[in-house]
Order: structure tokens, then sequence, then C-alpha cells
């Protein structure tokens, strides 16, 4: 298999399986969201830690952890991921997938808010757009839900924010969340003792919940691993319309798996983003750049 190829299943791979997590988020009832949150950053945490010990990296990752600048941001950054998980594990447990997956088309057009607003960037034609497009598709699905979609508003914010302090910071993506998780990991540890003490926890209550719980973070991190593994083979423009293979497949689960209702207001919105999301793709292969998107 060549370089390319290899990038393209490393890719294919890492989105399918994030665009798979409302799959998996589920088996893990009776435990609540704050609960799943709980193990996946513990969990993560050991995983990343093992991974940086195979590969000898838990030095330079302590390095990191002495720069009290970076320390700062990824504090934040793991407040944001922290909002970012348990919304999503909620939404996705409580039957609001397709609303998840609005989040994370819209994700990308927050992106290019971040550096307009930010970083001074100055927008293309197509680029405003797209924006004016999926505005209209914001307006119709707020029509259609009654409220603001704020569980997608906040997926694409939280995500949106992650995305742009980490760029800035420009570290490796597995020592970057092994820092985070650390971070988180102390409240959520004291939250799973607590949870034990009390007999609520689902933790030792049964070996498949058990399993499943200490599998999150492996299955946190292998996509990440993954997605590392495309980024040094493919061409940013090539990630940035793989990017969105993943809410492809949250909404597909959504809508023909866990039969969420679609009435025809709902489809008309995301239509409307879909054709805004063309057009930001079609800007993305003119100008071959791409937008920084990873998924929770």
């Amino acid at each position: 298999m060549n370089h390319h190829k290899a990038g393209l299943l490393f890719g294919v791979s890492a989105y399918a399986l994030w665009g798979a997590f409302p799959l998996y988020w589920p088996l893990l009832k009776p435990a609540t969201a704050l609960e799943i949150v709980s193990h996946r950053a513990v969990w993560t945490m050991v995983f990343c830690i093992i991974i940086l010990a195979i590969t000898k990296s838990l030095k330079a990752t302590r390095e990191t952890m002495k720069r009290p600048k970076v320390a700062a941001r990824l504090f934040v950054t793991s407040i944001l991921i922290s909002i970012n998980w348990l919304v999503y594990i909620w939404a996705t447990n409580n039957g609001h997938v397709v609303e998840a997956s609005l989040g994370y088309y819209i994700n990308p057009l927050v992106m290019i808010g971040f550096g307009v607003f930010f970083l001074k960037e100055k927008m293309r034609p197509l680029q405003w757009l797209a924006v004016g497009i999926a505005t209209l598709g914001a307006l119709v699905l707020t029509f259609d839900y009654g409220r603001l979609p704020w569980i997608a508003l906040t997926l694409a914010i939280t995500w949106g924010s992650y995305g742009f302090i980490k760029k800035q910071l420009g570290l490796g993506a597995l020592e970057g969340l092994a820092i985070e998780t650390l971070f988180a990991s102390l409240p959520y540890l004291l939250y799973l003792l607590y949870l034990g003490n009390k007999g609520t926890g689902q933790f030792g209550h049964g070996a498949g919940i058990t399993i499943l719980l200490l599998s999150a973070g492996a299955v946190t991190a292998i996509p990440l691993l993954l997605f590392n593994g495309a980024t040094t083979r493919l061409p940013l423009t090539m990630l940035g319309l793989l990017q969105y293979i993943t809410p492809t497949i949250q909404f597909s689960i959504g809508v023909w798996v866990r039969h969420e209702n679609m009435p025809a207001t709902r489809w008309i919105g995301f239509v409307i983003i879909w054709i805004a999301l063309i057009t930001l793709a079609a800007d993305l292969i003119k100008s071959s750049r791409s937008i920084d998107y990873r998924i929770a």
C-alpha cells in the first residue's frame, strides 16, 4: 500500500469511527452522561500515558506541562472538551443524534468565523455565500425546533474554540489530549469514587458495562491516532473534504437507525445546510485550503 492510499485508509477510518460514536455511547446505559464522560476522561488519560510511554514521549510531555502559558491554555481546552463530550453524549443517549450531527456540519463555518474575528482573515466570496446560506438553514431549523438548536450550537462553538486554541499551540494531538485529560481527571475521578461509595456507579456492576466503560479511553484515542496518520500522508484539502463523513454517518444513524423525528421543515433546513457545505467544499477545492477539524 502506497503512502497516499495508507493516508486515505487512516483518514476514512478515523472519520468513520467518529461517525459511529452514537452507536457506542448508548451501550453504556444506564450510566449517566456525566458518569460516562468521567470514565472517558480517566481512561483516555491512562491510554494516552501508555502510548506516550511506548513511544518514549513522556519526558517531552512533562516538559510541555512546565510551560505556564501552554499549560494554562490546555486547562481551558480541557474545560471546552469536557463540555463538548458531556453535551454530545447526553444528546446521543437522549434522542438528539440528528441535532448533534448538525453541530459538526456547521463547525467548519464556526472555524471560518474564528479566523475572521480573531485572526483578521478576509473571507472569499464563496465563503460569504456559504455562511449566508447556512444562516438561512439555521433560521429554518430554529423555526422547526421552536427554539435555537442549542445542542448543535454548543457542540460547534465548544469544538470550534477547542480547535482554535489547539491550532495556536501546535502540539501533537496525543500529547495535548494526555495533558487535557490529566487536568480533568482529578474532579472526574473524585466523582467516580463518590458514585462508587454510594453504590450508584455502573463500574463493576457487570462484566459487560465495566469493559465498555474501560474501553472509552481506547475508543477516544484510536481515531485520533488514525487521524494523525492521515495528516502526515494526505493534502489538507483532502482531509477537509473527508471531514463530512462523520456528521453524515451520525445523521444517518439518527434518522434510519434511531428513527428520530424528521418533519419536512427539518429536512429543508438540513438541505440548506448541505448546500452551504457544498459551496464551502467548492471554495476549499478552488483555494486548496482546509479547515482544521477533529471530532469529539
